[in-house]
């Protein structure tokens, strides 16, 4: 008696969540069905407080759930616990299959709502955008972007000249460079006659003494034949 005292309160229980259940997600669908046809305007987002409510709505609804899952399992242990009737086992799973659609119904409607925010999110930051590159037209936006062109312009200017002029004092150091390459050669142009006159000096005086050396070597040659034919 106490089980079926048990079961019943049980079962009641199931009943009520799924008609608190069949309620708010009635309202949820209808929140969805706003949104998937366009209750937000074209390329509006939810305000803040909408959004809130979302959250809230689905807190609930899955607390529910929940809930409801829950008591199915109390009903399950409560039936297998005593000798389960068919009537019984019929009515367990049918709550089971009302806590299924209503679980599959739920995933449902936020997956759309979900889709279409993204896509009313999507399309408002487009339109920021687009409105900031009008903007952007504007005389004073030129205007700015030619300062800033010719900014860029001047200061390209000035690696430029700096270039040059680095160039510059490479090439002077290059000249001087050359010029002292230049004044060591011509002093050395200045200093070879020199060398070459006392060349030409120490040639002379060997062939002056090669001669004098042949002569006294004939001299002597002479005066060897003089006297040994004077024998």
């Amino acid at each position: 008696m106490d089980q079926e005292s048990g079961w019943e309160e049980l079962r009641k229980e199931a009943r009520k969540i799924e008609g608190d259940l069949d309620v708010k997600l009635s309202s949820y669908a209808k929140l969805g069905a706003r949104v998937t046809q366009g209750g937000f305007g074209d390329g509006d987002t939810p305000s803040m407080g909408s959004n809130r409510s979302w959250k809230s709505m689905e807190m609930e609804i899955q607390s529910l759930l929940e809930k409801l899952l829950d008591v199915n399992d109390s009903m399950s242990r409560c039936a297998a616990s005593a000798a389960p009737t068919t009537s019984v086992t019929q009515k367990l799973a049918r709550h089971r299959d009302i806590l299924h659609e209503f679980s599959q119904e739920f995933r449902r409607i936020k997956g759309n709502i979900t889709a279409m925010t993204e896509h009313a999110e999507l399309l408002s930051s487009v339109r920021d955008d687009i409105s900031e590159y009008k903007a952007s037209g504007s005389p004073r936006m030129q205007i700015l972007r030619e300062r800033a062109a010719i900014h860029g312009s001047i200061a390209h200017m000035d690696d430029v000249i700096t270039q040059a002029q680095t160039t510059r004092a490479a090439l002077g150091s290059q000249r001087a460079m050359f010029g002292d390459v230049q004044g060591k050669v011509k002093q050395l142009s200045e200093k070879f006659p020199i060398v070459r006159g006392l060349i030409g000096s120490i040639r002379r005086k060997k062939s002056r003494d090669t001669l004098i050396l042949s002569a006294v070597i004939a001299a002597c040659t002479l005066f060897l034949i003089l006297y040994w034919l004077s024998k």
